[in-house]
C-alpha cells in the first residue's frame, strides 16, 4: 500500500514540476467561433485540476487530484445564442495530461498537418492514458497490487509505441514532392467565351503554383480585365475572360514546394466564326449548326447606336435592336455590354435591359471613367455577333472660370489597418493656369463628412493615407488645384476596409470548405509577455519629394498578442536617430513619412513593441535622397492627322521614347486661326491611334497630343499638320444581288445592286466576271468586260447553251474597285419560255425621311410576251417573316417610282417590286434593304423663292458637299436634259432652279440629288394651285404696290396744331404726293402746310387748328413710276369733337407755359442711398422769377434749417427730407474755432420721421405770370412715401452671405439704409426663429444678422430673411445644408480650434535674458517659464545644435513649467547663441538668448595695451 502511495506522489511532482502545454489548430484560432471560444474556455478551467488532500486508513495525508469532470460528446456544428446551426467547427486536437504531454515534444513549426489515422490513434492513446493516470486511493491486496503492476508495464510499452509512432510522425518524414491529382484539362471554345482550367494539387509543405501561357508567366494581378486565378483547399483555377483567337496556346501549371516541382499542360484552342465572304450555295457550310435545337441561328444588329456624347452628370442610353432567326420558344440569347473590352456588371452608375428585342444600356451620372470604347455583344448557340461605338463624356461646367477640372479613375491599393495608397489619372484640362498639386479626401462610409487628408496639396498622383481606424470602410475622391482654384472632386473610389490584408483575404474566400480528412493544427507558442524581435526586409517602396513610404515584414518572435511598430529617421552623416511617430505606434507594416527636406539623404530603421516593451530597431534601409524618382514622359512624336468621316479624323503619332509607368496620352484640337485647344478625349488612352469625333464638317484643324503618368504631363508634341474635316474617300462596297433578268440560247441578262456604301464618292462602273460549273467542280474567274459598265445590268454574251455558269460583280470609284460581290447561284445558259416579265432591277431610295421613302426601279430586261404595263411596289418591315410582305399600293402603278408613307419613325423596311405585263405579274426583284425610316439630321427640303423682279425658281442647299460633289435636279424622277424650261445655277453648297416661263407644262415633281453624298436630296411638287399662286405672287413683284411703313396718323403739337402725317417703305426719287381733303385737292396755303422728306420717306400735312368744317377723309396718293399707294384717315362724329377739344386743351396749355411753369408737378423719389426727395421739374424761369417754398402754409425763410435742404439744379427743384444739416458750431469748428464744452454733436437725424410730415407748397411767380404745386405729406401721402422707402431698402438687400466664426456662424445680409420702422423678420424652414441665448438677430450699421452659437445638425436648413417692402416684403434665401454646412461648419471647428490652438500653443513666458555676460569658471544656471497645454515637449540648443544632459551640461524639466540649464564651469567655448525650444501638438517656439564668457586676466592685458 505505501508503494502505491510512493508511485502516486511521485506521479503528481513530476506533474508540478513539466510545463503544461496545449495544441490549438490555426482554423480554430481564425475563426473564433461562439461554440469554438466556450469550448476552449471550458477546457482551460478543466485543465487546471484543484488538488486536494486525502487521508489512507493509517491516517496518512496524501495530495490528489480532483477527478476529471466528464464531459458531454463533442460537436463540431457552430450554433448562435438560439441553438441555429450557423456554420462547421474543424476538429481541434487538445492535450492537457501532463502524460501525453511528456510523449509529445513542442513543435518548431507554427502550422503542421496531420492524417486522420494519426488523430484516432492519438484520442485513442490520450484516452488511455486519461485511465491509466486516473488516482484511486483504496485498501489493496496483493493480488490487485501485482495485477496493477502489470498494467503499468503494459503501459509502459504503449508509451514505446506511442514514442516510435511519433518518430515516423516527424515533419520531415511527412514532406513530400508535389504531384497532381487532377491535371487541367484542354479545351476548344468559340471567341468571346470565357473558359476556366482546373487542377488539384497534394504535397507537403504546401505548394505553391504559377501558370504560363506558352512559357510565359501570367500575371492575373496586373491583367484583372483577363485573368482570374484562384487558390483554394489545394484546388486551383485559372479563368480566361473574353477569349480571343490570341489567347489560343499551350498553358502550363507549375506547382513548386522545397521538396521539388512538378507541371502539367494543357492547350486551349479559341476558334473564330469565319468572316468575309459569305459562302455560295456550293461551298461547305460554316460550322455553326445548333444540334440542342435543329437550327443556324443567324444574328442581326439593327437601330444601332452611334458615337455619343454625354456631359458629366447627365444620363446617357445606348440601344440597339436584335433578329435572331429563327424564333425559337422560349430561347433567348445571351448579351453581354463590354466598355473597352470589359465586361460591364450592373450596379448603381450601370443599368442594362433586354427586352427581347432590344438591348439597352443606361449610364446613369456620367463621369469621365465612363469614357471608352462600348460593345454590344449577342452570343448565340451557333456564335454570336457583336457592334461597337465610342463614347464621349465632356466634363461638367466648372463653378469658377478658369479652374482645372475633375481628376478620374481612383483607385485604393495596399490597403492595411492604418494606411492604403490612393491613385488617380489627372484631367485632361488643366484650366487657366498649370495644375500646382492635389487634395485627397476621406470620408467613413456610412456618414457625409469629407476630411481632407493632406494640408500641402501633392503634385505626384499618388498618395499614402494613414491614420485610418481598423475596422472601418472609407471612401475617397480627389480635387485638382491651380492659381485660379480648386476642381470640382472626383467620382468617389469603390469602397475599402482598414484591415490586415490577410484578414481580408479570408473574408474575401468565404465560408470554410467542408471536412476533407486533413487538419491543420499550431501549437501555442509560450512566448506570452516576450519583447518582439525586430522586423525585417524594412525597404523604401516610394519615394518622392512630398514624402517617403517604407514597408517591412513582421518579427518571426511576436508572441499572441498583435505587434505595433516605431519608425526612426536618420540624416545621413549622424548618428543621431530621432523617432517619427513618438505618440502612437502604428499597426501596419507600411508608413508614410511628410516633411522631409527635399535633396537631403535619410535611413530608416523600424522597431516592433507591445505591452512586454521595445524591440531591437531593423536593419537601416541604407541611404535614400528625398526627390521624385519618377521622371516626367517626354512629349510625343509628330501627330498626323487623316481624314476619316464628315465629323471625325483620325490622329496617330509615335510614342513618348522616355516614360516610365505611362497612364496614357490626350489628344487636344484647335480651330486654324483660332489658338483655342479643346480635349478630344477625357479620358487617357494608351494607343497611339485615336479617331477624333465631334468636329465641325468642313473646318480646318490641328491637332497635338501630351503623354501624361503619375509624375504629370508631358510637354506637348508639335502640331500635326491642318487637315479639313471631310469624308474619306475609299473604294465602294461590295455589289449585291446577283439576278438573271433574261435567258436566250447564246446570252444571259444580268443585273444587280448598286453597293449600299459608295466610298465617299460616286460608283462610275462596274466589272462582272463569270466561271463555269460542273457537279461540285468550279472553273477560274474570267472577265467579261474590259470597259466598265455605267449601268447595273449586263449581257453577256457568247455564253455555250445548257451550261451552268456563276457570276461576281465589282464596283469602281475614282478610289479604286471595290471587292468582288458573292458569286451567284449557278445559272443555265437556255432560253426562257416564261410569259411574265422578268424581274425589276436598279431599285434604290431617295429621300429617306421619318415617315417617308421615295423607291426608283429600272424596268425588267425582258418583257416577257407583251410589254410592261405596270409595277407593284410590296413593303415589310425587316424584322418580320415572309409573311409579312404587304402589297404599297392596290392598281398597277405605270412610273417607275413611288413615295411610300405612313412609315414608322425609327423603324427599318425592305421594298421589292413586280413588274406586270398582259400574261400576268412576274417574280419580285432582289429585296432593297433594310432602310430605317429616320430623317438625316441638317436635311434640307427644296424651296421657291420668287425675287423682286418677278422671277420663280426652286432652292435647294446642301452643306455636307465633298469633293467631286455635284447637284442633279430632275423631273419626275429622270435628269433634266431640255434647257429651255428650266436654267440650273449652283454656286458653293446652293443650287436655284429658274424657271424661264412658268406655264402648265411645267407641273411635276422636281427632285434634286447631291452626289458624293450619303443620298442627300429632296423633291417639291409644282401643281397647278401652286403654279396659279406662284404667278399672282410674281405678278405682284412685277407690278409693285407702296408700302407703308406706317399708315396715316395724326397727332397734337403745341398750340393745339394738327400733324397727319405717314411713312413709306420703298420710293424714289420720282415719288409724287397728291394730298385730298373729302376728294378735293388741297394745295399748301395758310391753312395747310405739306412736305415729303424723300431723304426719310416722311410725308407730312400740319393744320394750325381743327374747326368744325374740317370733319371728314383726308387721303395721301403716292405714284412712283409703276407703283402706286394710298392711304387715309377718317376724322368725323365723336372721334373729332374729342380731337378737336384736345387741340384747344394744348393751345391753353402753351399759353399757360409763356410764363414760369411746372414741367412736372411736386411728388416725391426715393433715391437708391435712401434719401427722400420732393421735387417738381419748372420751365421758362428767370433770374428775377420767385421760387417759394411754404410747409403747412408757412413759407421756409432762406434762413431756416429746411431750407438748405433745398437745391435746384438743371430747372428741377428738389427737397432733401432727410439731409443732415451741420450747425453753425461745426462750421465754427471746422474753421479753427473751438466750440463750447457742452455742446455736443447729435447723431445724424434718419432719413425721414413723422416730423417731416406736412402740406408742402411751391409758388412760381414774375411778371409774365404764375404758377403753384402741392404735394400732401400726410396720412396716405407720408404712408406712401414711407412704404416707396421700405421698397428700396428691401430691395438693396444684398443675398444671404454666411460667416464663420470661432463662437458660431452668422447669417448676415446688407442694406444700404436701415429705418427703425423697418419691419424684418428670420425663418428656419419656414418657421419664424423665437431669440434665444444660443439664437439671436439684430441690426448692426446696415447689417441685418442671425447669429447661430455653436451650432448643432438642428441648425441645418433652408433660412430666410423677411424684409417688408411696403407690400408683401422681400425674401432671402440661404440653404444652410450640404456643401455650405459642410464648409461653414468646419470654418467654425477651424476657428474654434485655432483660437484654443493659440491659447494652448506651447511658447516660453518668461524667465530668460537677452544676453547673459559671466566670468570664465563661474556656474550658470538659467530657468524659463513655459507654457503648453498639452504639456510640451522641452530641449535647448547651442548654436543650432542640440544639447544633451550630461556631466557638462544638467539640464531639467520640472513641474510641467520651469526649464533651466546649469553649466558648471563655464569656459569661453560655452559663449554662443543659445535657446529653449518648446514644441507641442498647436505650436513650436524658441526663447533665444545670448551668452558671453569672459576672463577677467585678459580684459586687464587688454586695458594695459591700451594704456
Amino acid at each position: 500500500m505505501s508503494q502505491s502511495l510512493q508511485v502516486t506522489k511521485k506521479q503528481q511532482h513530476q506533474q508540478e514540476e513539466k510545463q503544461q502545454r496545449q495544441y490549438e489548430s490555426s482554423y480554430y484560432l481564425s475563426t473564433k467561433s461562439s461554440v469554438s471560444q466556450k469550448s476552449f474556455s471550458t477546457f482551460k478551467s478543466t485543465s487546471h485540476r484543484l488538488k486536494k488532500s486525502v487521508k489512507t486508513e493509517k491516517g496518512q495525508e496524501v495530495v490528489k487530484l480532483s477527478p476529471l469532470p466528464k464531459r458531454a460528446k463533442r460537436t463540431y456544428l457552430a450554433m448562435d445564442t438560439d441553438k441555429e446551426v450557423i456554420g462547421y467547427v474543424i476538429p481541434v486536437f487538445r492535450a492537457n495530461h501532463e502524460v501525453v504531454r511528456g510523449l509529445m515534444e513542442a513543435q518548431e513549426e507554427d502550422v503542421t498537418e496531420e492524417g486522420i489515422n494519426y488523430v484516432a490513434m492519438r484520442n485513442l492513446f490520450v484516452r488511455e492514458a486519461r485511465e491509466a493516470m486516473e488516482v484511486k486511493v483504496e485498501k489493496k491486496t496483493r493480488s490487485t497490487h501485482i495485477r496493477e503492476s502489470a498494467e503499468r508495464l503494459e503501459l509502459c510499452r504503449t508509451m514505446e509505441e506511442w514514442s516510435e509512432f511519433r518518430k515516423k510522425m516527424n515533419p520531415d518524414s511527412l514532406m513530400h514532392l508535389p504531384e497532381f491529382i487532377v491535371k487541367p484539362r484542354g479545351q476548344t471554345v468559340w471567341e468571346g467565351k470565357t473558359v476556366k482550367l482546373h487542377c488539384t494539387v497534394a504535397g507537403w509543405p504546401k505548394p505553391r503554383i504559377a501558370w504560363y501561357k506558352n512559357n510565359v508567366l501570367i500575371d492575373a494581378k496586373a491583367h484583372p480585365d483577363k485573368y482570374t486565378a484562384e487558390s483554394n483547399y489545394n484546388m486551383h483555377s485559372l479563368e480566361i475572360k473574353n477569349c480571343d483567337f490570341f489567347d489560343t496556346a499551350q498553358y502550363r501549371a507549375s506547382v513548386l514546394n522545397v521538396k521539388g516541382e512538378a507541371s502539367s499542360t494543357a492547350t486551349i484552342v479559341v476558334k473564330r466564326f469565319q468572316e468575309g465572304e459569305e459562302a455560295g450555295p456550293l461551298d461547305p457550310k460554316p460550322h455553326g449548326f445548333c444540334p440542342e435545337h435543329g437550327v443556324t441561328f443567324e444574328t442581326t444588329i439593327i437601330d444601332k447606336f452611334e458615337v455619343a456624347f454625354g456631359r458629366e452628370g447627365e444620363t446617357l442610353s445606348l440601344g440597339c435592336t436584335v433578329i435572331i432567326y429563327p424564333t425559337v420558344k422560349k430561347y433567348q440569347p445571351e448579351v453581354v455590354w463590354y466598355r473597352n473590352s470589359v465586361p460591364l456588371k450592373p450596379s448603381k452608375w450601370v443599368h442594362t435591359i433586354w427586352t427581347g428585342d432590344r438591348a439597352i444600356l443606361t449610364l446613369n451620372h456620367l463621369n469621365k471613367e465612363d469614357e471608352g470604347m462600348y460593345t454590344l455583344r449577342v452570343n448565340t448557340k451557333s456564335g454570336f455577333d457583336s457592334y461597337s461605338a465610342y463614347v464621349f463624356v465632356r466634363d461638367a461646367e466648372v463653378e469658377l472660370e478658369g479652374v482645372p477640372v475633375a481628376p478620374l479613375d481612383v483607385h485604393c491599393h495596399d490597403a492595411n489597418k492604418d494606411y492604403v495608397v490612393v491613385t488617380w489619372k489627372q484631367p485632361a484640362v488643366e484650366g487657366s493656369s498649370s495644375i500646382l498639386g492635389y487634395y485627397i479626401d476621406r470620408c467613413e462610409v456610412g456618414t457625409h463628412h469629407w476630411a481632407q487628408c493632406n494640408d500641402v496639396p501633392v503634385k505626384y498622383a499618388r498618395f499614402p493615407v494613414t491614420g485610418l481606424v481598423e475596422g472601418r470602410s472609407y471612401v475617397f475622391r480627389v480635387r485638382a488645384l491651380n492659381k485660379a482654384g480648386v476642381s470640382r472632386p472626383s467620382r468617389v473610389s469603390e469602397a475599402v476596409v482598414a484591415m490586415d490584408p490577410s484578414d481580408r483575404a479570408r473574408l474575401r474566400a468565404g465560408p470554410s470548405a467542408p471536412w476533407t480528412g486533413m487538419i491543420k493544427f499550431t501549437e501555442e507558442d509560450p512566448t506570452v509577455g516576450v519583447i518582439p524581435g525586430e522586423p525585417t526586409d524594412v525597404v523604401v517602396t516610394e519615394a518622392t519629394k512630398s514624402y517617403v513610404v517604407l514597408a517591412w515584414k513582421p518579427p518571426v518572435q511576436r508572441g499572441h498578442e498583435g505587434v505595433m511598430y516605431y519608425i526612426e529617421k536618420c540624416i545621413s552623416g549622424s548618428d543621431t536617430w530621432q523617432r517619427v511617430n513618438t505618440s502612437t505606434p502604428v499597426k501596419s507594416p507600411r508608413f508614410a513619412l511628410f516633411d522631409l527636406a527635399e535633396g537631403k539623404s535619410y535611413n530608416f530603421r523600424v522597431r516592433c513593441c507591445n505591452s512586454a516593451g521595445v524591440g531591437e530597431p531593423s536593419v537601416p534601409t541604407g541611404e535614400t535622397t528625398v526627390g521624385d524618382k519618377l521622371d516626367l514622359p517626354s512629349a510625343p512624336g509628330n501627330p498626323v492627322a487623316t481624314r476619316n468621316t464628315a465629323t471625325s479624323v483620325v490622329v496617330s503619332w509615335a510614342a513618348s521614347k522616355e516614360v516610365i509607368q505611362l497612364v496614357g496620352y490626350y489628344i487636344e484640337c484647335s480651330v486654324v486661326g483660332t489658338d483655342v485647344w479643346m480635349p478630344c478625349n477625357n479620358k487617357p488612352v494608351k494607343q497611339t491611334r485615336f479617331v477624333c469625333h465631334g468636329l465641325t464638317t468642313g473646318a480646318n484643324y490641328v491637332f497635338r497630343v501630351k503623354a501624361v503618368n503619375a509624375a504629370g504631363y508631358s510637354q506637348n508634341s508639335s502640331d500635326s499638320d491642318a487637315v479639313v474635316v471631310q469624308a474619306a474617300i475609299s473604294v465602294p462596297g461590295k455589289p449585291t444581288g446577283i439576278t438573271l433578268v433574261e435567258a436566250v440560247r447564246d446570252y444571259m441578262v444580268l443585273s444587280w445592286s448598286a453597293p449600299a456604301d459608295n466610298g465617299g464618292a460616286d460608283v462610275r462602273g462596274y466589272f462582272v466576271d463569270y466561271r463555269t460549273v460542273k457537279g461540285d467542280v468550279v472553273g477560274k474567274w474570267h472577265e467579261m468586260n474590259h470597259q466598265a459598265l455605267t449601268t447595273t445590268s449586263y449581257k453577256a454574251e457568247n455564253l455555250k447553251e445548257n451550261v451552268l455558269y456563276q457570276f461576281q460583280v465589282r464596283a469602281m470609284n475614282m478610289a479604286g474597285v471595290s471587292r468582288a460581290s458573292l458569286p451567284s447561284a449557278a445559272l443555265e445558259c437556255k432560253e426562257w419560255t416564261i410569259t411574265v416579265p422578268g424581274r425589276p432591277v436598279g431599285l434604290h431610295v431617295l429621300e429617306v425621311r421619318d415617315t417617308s421613302v421615295v423607291v426608283l426601279w429600272e424596268p425588267p430586261a425582258f418583257d416577257g410576251r407583251s410589254p410592261v404595263n405596270g409595277y407593284y411596289l410590296d413593303i415589310k418591315e425587316a424584322s418580320a417573316g415572309e409573311k409579312g410582305w404587304k402589297a404599297v399600293h392596290e392598281k398597277a402603278n405605270k412610273m417607275k417610282y413611288m413615295k411610300v408613307t405612313g412609315l414608322k419613325a425609327g423603324t427599318s423596311y425592305v421594298f421589292h417590286v413586280r413588274a406586270q405585263n398582259l400574261a400576268g405579274v412576274g417574280k419580285p426583284s432582289a429585296v432593297l434593304g433594310p432602310v430605317l425610316a429616320q430623317t438625316r439630321p441638317g436635311t434640307k427640303e427644296i424651296y421657291v423663292d420668287v425675287d423682286d423682279d418677278g422671277v420663280i425658281s426652286m432652292v435647294f442647299e446642301c452643306s455636307e458637299m465633298s469633293e467631286g460633289s455635284e447637284f442633279i435636279w430632275s423631273k419626275n424622277y429622270k435628269a433634266i436634259t431640255d434647257t429651255s424650261r428650266l436654267t440650273v445655277v449652283t454656286q458653293g453648297g446652293k443650287s436655284r432652279a429658274i424657271f424661264n416661263s412658268p406655264s402648265l407644262e411645267d407641273l411635276g415633281t422636281f427632285s434634286c440629288e447631291v452626289t458624293n453624298t450619303e443620298g442627300i436630296s429632296s423633291s417639291y411638287t409644282l401643281t397647278e394651285e401652286g403654279l396659279r399662286r406662284l404667278l399672282d405672287l410674281s405678278h405682284e413683284h412685277k407690278f409693285p404696290v407702296i408700302p407703308f411703313k406706317n399708315e396715316m396718323s395724326m397727332e397734337l403739337l403745341e398750340k393745339g396744331r394738327v400733324r397727319f402725317w405717314t411713312e413709306v417703305e420703298k420710293w424714289t426719287s420720282d415719288c409724287q404726293v397728291e394730298y385730298v381733303f373729302n376728294d378735293v385737292i388741297i394745295t399748301q396755303g395758310q391753312k395747310y402746310t405739306m412736305n415729303f422728306d424723300k431723304s426719310t420717306g416722311i410725308i407730312e400735312m400740319f393744320m394750325d387748328s381743327l374747326e368744325v368744317t374740317d370733319e371728314g377723309t383726308f387721303t395721301f396718293n403716292l405714284v412712283d413710276g409703276k407703283a402706286k399707294g394710298t392711304t387715309s384717315l377718317v376724322l368725323i362724329g365723336d372721334e373729332f369733337r374729342e380731337l378737336q377739344k384736345k387741340s384747344e386743351f394744348e393751345r391753353a396749355e402753351w399759353v399757360r407755359k409763356q410764363g414760369p411753369h411746372f414741367v412736372e408737378y411736386l411728388d416725391f423719389a426715393v433715391t437708391p442711398e435712401c434719401d427722400v426727395l420732393l421735387k417738381c421739374k419748372i420751365g421758362n424761369v428767370r433770374a428775377e422769377t420767385e421760387i417759394i417754398w411754404l410747409k403747412d402754409s408757412i413759407e421756409i425763410a432762406e434762413e431756416d434749417e429746411d431750407a438748405k435742404k433745398i437745391e435746384m439744379k438743371d430747372s428741377e427743384l428738389t427737397f432733401n427730407i432727410g439731409k443732415w444739416v451741420i450747425k453753425q458750431q461745426e462750421k465754427k469748428e471746422k474753421e479753427g474755432k473751438k466750440p463750447p464744452a457742452d455742446d455736443v454733436r447729435p447723431p445724424p437725424r434718419p432719413k425721414i420721421s413723422k416730423h417731416d410730415a406736412g402740406i408742402y407748397e411751391v409758388f412760381l411767380r414774375d411778371e409774365r405770370g404764375k404758377d403753384k404745386s402741392t404735394f400732401n405729406l400726410t396720412d396716405a401721402g407720408y404712408q406712401a412715401v414711407m412704404n416707396e422707402l421700405f421698397r428700396v431698402i428691401a430691395n438693396s438687400s444684398s443675398d444671404i452671405q454666411i460667416l464663420s466664426t470661432e463662437h458660431g456662424i452668422t447669417l448676415y445680409s446688407t442694406v444700404t439704409y436701415h429705418h427703425e420702422d423697418l419691419r424684418v423678420g428670420w425663418l428656419q424652414k419656414d418657421a419664424k426663429i423665437a431669440a434665444s441665448e444660443r439664437v439671436k438677430s439684430g441690426v448692426t450699421g446696415e447689417q441685418l444678422w442671425l447669429k447661430i452659437n455653436e451650432p448643432t445638425e438642428k441648425d441645418k436648413g433652408k433660412y430666410t430673411i423677411d424684409i417688408f417692402d411696403g407690400k408683401d416684403g422681400v425674401k432671402r434665401v440661404f440653404d444652410l445644408s450640404g456643401k455650405a454646412w459642410e464648409e461653414a461648419f468646419e470654418e467654425f471647428q477651424r476657428l474654434k480650434a485655432a483660437a484654443i490652438a493659440e491659447r494652448n500653443r506651447a511658447r516660453v513666458v518668461g524667465g530668460l535674458p537677452d544676453v547673459v555676460a559671466i566670468q570664465e569658471g563661474k556656474s550658470l544656471n538659467l530657468t524659463g517659464n513655459v507654457w503648453g497645454e498639452p504639456v510640451p515637449e522641452v530641449w535647448w540648443v547651442k548654436n543650432d545644435k542640440e544639447l544633451q544632459s550630461d556631466d557638462r551640461y544638467k539640464l531639467k524639466f520640472e513641474h510641467g513649467k520651469f526649464a533651466s540649464i546649469t553649466i558648471a564651469a563655464v569656459t569661453t567655448t560655452d559663449s554662443g547663441k543659445y535657446a529653449l525650444m518648446v514644441k507641442n501638438k498647436y505650436g513650436t517656439e524658441a526663447g533665444e538668448f545670448t551668452v558671453s564668457v569672459y576672463n577677467p586676466e585678459d580684459e586687464e592685458n587688454k586695458e594695459e595695451k591700451k594704456d
